[in-house]
């Protein structure tokens, strides 16, 4: 990966993780978003998290982008893939 593309993959990942900061306290402090930040934003109002469990699962989220920006390019995958990939890992296990 270039340089340049190695810059830009840390500056969303900074973006991304500002972002869930603000989700995970609920407020948001700014009104300047990147198109994929409005994506998640919207993902995000669609997804019904447990109230007990939304800052955990927030945190797997959060280190479930982590990996995949180190792999790849960006954009941070949405809560909602995020979230269906979990629960078939969780039924794979559960099966077998």
């Amino acid at each position: 990966m270039a340089e340049d593309d190695l810059v830009l993959l840390e500056l969303m990942l900074n973006r991304f993780r500002r972002l869930l900061g603000e989700l995970q306290r609920g407020e948001i402090s700014r009104n300047d978003f990147q198109p994929w930040e409005v994506e998640i934003l919207l993902d995000f109002a669609n997804c019904e998290l447990e109230r007990r469990r939304r800052n955990e699962i927030l945190r797997q989220y959060l280190r479930a982008v982590e990996k995949q920006m180190e792999k790849g390019p960006g954009p941070p995958m949405k809560l909602s893939d995020f979230l269906h990939m979990r629960a078939r890992r969780n039924a794979r296990t559960t099966q077998g």
